[in-house]
């Protein structure tokens, strides 16, 4: 069976490049009130009905589909919960340099989905799980590298160390839970490649970061993009249909 070749592995090809088809900002922001750790663990409880926006990628490979999970740790900080990303490094096999969640193969010593995204998250960012609290799962989402990712939602309680593993992980940061959480930040591509529509969202954040100077002190930084899109922006336009419905 032949398959359409991953956008991300052409030499040239940028995401942030592909032209912005529309952008939903005539969709409401779920509000500040519903992004607390109690509301969060009061609505995966007693969840509304809804549906899942985006369930599946255009397969890639031919490979065999293999179980996955990630954490989607929201980090409770006085300003509000944030959401903790990486960068993935370079060099890795799939989803290379990309914004993601902690996350990888559910591996057979795993307990379960819960077990390998906690599991996953301390390999790759050093978050212990006595500093996460696990609130539910959202539905699975299939990447079109045939990874059957569940997304595990938890609150994590500020006091953590992160130590990023370089051979996995380039960079971490946060993103506010409420931003991620306005579509006004939400913005739809579409591109035609091998006779296929590709069609994802994006969500660039802007990070402002500081520059150390040594012996404690820091001197203005700059701004840094994060371009979160693919599988994280999908896992996260359902996260806010679950929380919107």
């Amino acid at each position: 069976m032949s398959h359409p070749t991953p956008l991300s592995k052409l030499p040239n090809f940028d995401p942030r490049q592909v032209p912005v088809t529309g952008v939903d900002a005539h969709l409401p922001a779920v509000p500040v009130d519903a992004l607390t750790p109690r509301a969060l663990r009061q609505r995966f409880q007693t969840p509304p009905p809804w549906q899942p926006e985006l369930r599946q990628e255009p397969r890639f490979t031919d490979r065999a589909p293999a179980a996955a999970a990630v954490l989607v740790p929201l980090v409770d900080r006085p300003q509000g919960l944030s959401v903790l990303l990486t960068e993935r490094a370079d060099h890795l096999s799939t989803h290379s340099g990309q914004v993601a969640f902690p996350g990888g193969k559910v591996d057979p010593d795993d307990a379960d989905a819960v077990d390998a995204a906690l599991r996953e998250a301390e390999e790759e960012v050093d978050l212990s799980r006595r500093f996460v609290d696990v609130l539910g799962q959202l539905p699975v989402y299939v990447t079109g590298t045939q990874f059957i990712v569940t997304p595990v939602v938890a609150v994590v309680q500020p006091g953590f160390v992160l130590r990023p593993n370089p051979q996995e992980v380039a960079h971490a940061f946060e993103v506010p839970l409420s931003w991620l959480m306005n579509p006004a930040h939400h913005r739809r591509h579409r591109l035609r490649w091998e006779g296929q529509e590709r069609e994802w969202y994006s969500m660039p954040y802007v990070e402002r970061v500081r520059v150390e100077a040594g012996a404690g002190e820091s001197l203005p930084g700059g701004e840094v993009e994060r371009f979160i899109w693919g599988a994280t922006a999908g896992m996260l336009r359902n996260f806010y249909r679950f929380l919107s419905a």
